[in-house]
């Protein structure tokens, strides 16, 4: 489906962000790889950062144009992060993305739980940010672009930890979308039940936890989307890709879902 949605769905916009670096982590699998591919068949040049040098070759064989760079990096090491994307030059786009915590019931948590996920979304997100701004305001534009999830408006099950996680990440994001330069804007995906190996990693944790299956826990997911089907991570890029845009500055500090419809709010 990858290759299909790259070569039917998206040539129309092809080089619509030329001449735009965008950093993009946890580019190594699932959204982050698939925004990645997304952004640089739009023309941006990628720097893709995650922790597997092995995951970054095969991603930087498989993207659109040339010029792109990895750069190995773990979330979790908070001082490494401002010397490593120090010597980048102007990053015109920025894409906070990282795994989320293990699955269960948030009382099952301790405190010591909450330091390595809120270090590698929270931290890392304020750190790359106050290092990339002031280069974005010189230059007169800037794209920040957090993938959170749709838990920020309607908490999900038996996954507490990741829940309370990226309320934290909506909120500092909203009020960053305050405080930035007018130059620039801060915005949320929200994903829903995305094809990737993190949602199988939930479906194995929920099952272990509750007694049902991996393919009931996957089947009671998919009848609970109106499109009756899990969302292909490329349609998701696609969103952060417009978001991106030049004639999407007026668009700031939403919460955008990719759900398929599966969430009741308004």
């Amino acid at each position: 489906m990858e290759k299909n949605l790259l070569e039917s769905d998206f040539p129309f916009a092809e080089g619509i962000l030329d001449g735009k670096t965008a950093l993009v982590c946890g580019a190594s699998k699932g959204i982050g790889r698939a925004t990645a591919l997304v952004l640089a068949r739009a023309g941006c040049r990628i720097i893709a950062c995650a922790r597997s040098a092995e995951h970054l070759e095969s991603l930087m064989s498989e993207m659109h144009g040339s010029g792109h760079e990895y750069l190995v990096l773990d979330m979790e090491s908070l001082e490494s992060i401002s010397p490593s994307v120090s010597d980048l030059g102007t990053v015109d786009i920025l894409v906070n993305n990282s795994g989320g915590p293990p699955g269960g019931p948030l009382l099952d948590n301790s405190v010591d739980d909450f330091e390595g996920p809120f270090a590698r979304h929270l931290h890392a997100s304020h750190i790359l940010t106050k290092e990339l701004v002031p280069g974005m305001e010189k230059s007169g534009s800037g794209r920040i672009v957090n993938i959170i999830s749709t838990s920020v408006r309607e908490p999900i099950d038996n996954i507490g930890l990741s829940n309370t996680l990226r309320g934290a990440m909506a909120s500092w994001s909203k009020s960053l979308s305050r405080e930035l330069p007018a130059c620039i804007t801060i915005n949320n995906i929200l994903p829903g039940f995305t094809d990737t190996d993190r949602l199988g990693s939930l479906a194995n944790s929920i099952s272990s936890k509750t007694g049902m299956g991996v393919e009931e826990v996957q089947e009671n997911w998919i009848n609970s989307v109106p499109i009756g089907r899990l969302i292909d991570p490329l349609e998701t890029a696609v969103a952060v890709a417009w978001l991106c845009l030049p004639s999407s500055g007026s668009v700031r500090g939403v919460s955008l879902a990719v759900d398929g419809g599966r969430m009741r709010s308004i």
